[in-house]
């Protein structure tokens, strides 16, 4: 039997996983923090069931992916119609950097309008997961990741150059 403790040291350390998905996932800050509790929870859910036949991250990733496209259905489901994303990214940085905090909001103003997918890839990818470990976490092949991978830059390079 796996221990409260142990899946609270788990939590802390791989903590900016799951921040980084409900930020993609979500709308707004409410939301990033009802699906960062939906995420633990389903976590929780399937810890002791954890086989530990892949890394916790994979694990992780995998439960946070699930759970985000979930909670994606069940909100376009009770909305009747198209609300739009909230651009306003809380990111903290040193004031003296603001051309990247600009270059960073740009890019996540621009995953947010990927598919669902296409932002769990790519949000894979910019971790610095290879091939085989977003295969892993995403059920897809290595080569169809790569071939992926390839269409979601063009389409960021694309979208950037057009905003």
């Amino acid at each position: 039997m796996r221990s409260k403790d142990e899946f609270v040291r788990l939590i802390k350390e791989n903590e900016g996983i799951i921040f980084k998905i409900s930020r993609v996932y979500a709308s707004d800050e409410d939301d990033q923090k009802d699906l960062y509790q939906e995420i633990v929870y389903q976590l929780w859910k399937s810890f002791e069931s954890f086989r530990e036949e892949s890394k916790v991250s994979t694990w992780m990733y995998r439960v946070a992916l699930n759970t985000s496209i979930s909670h994606l259905n069940r909100r376009n489901r009770k909305e009747k119609h198209h609300v739009p994303i909230d651009l306003d990214l809380h990111i903290v940085y040193d004031e003296k950097d603001t051309v990247m905090e600009e270059r960073v909001n740009m890019l996540y103003a621009q995953i947010k309008q990927l598919s669902v997918v296409e932002k769990g890839i790519i949000l894979l990818f910019l971790e610095g997961k290879n091939y085989d470990e977003i295969a892993a976490i995403t059920g897809f092949t290595s080569s169809n990741v790569g071939t992926r991978l390839s269409r979601i830059k063009q389409k960021l390079k694309s979208q950037i150059k057009n905003s």
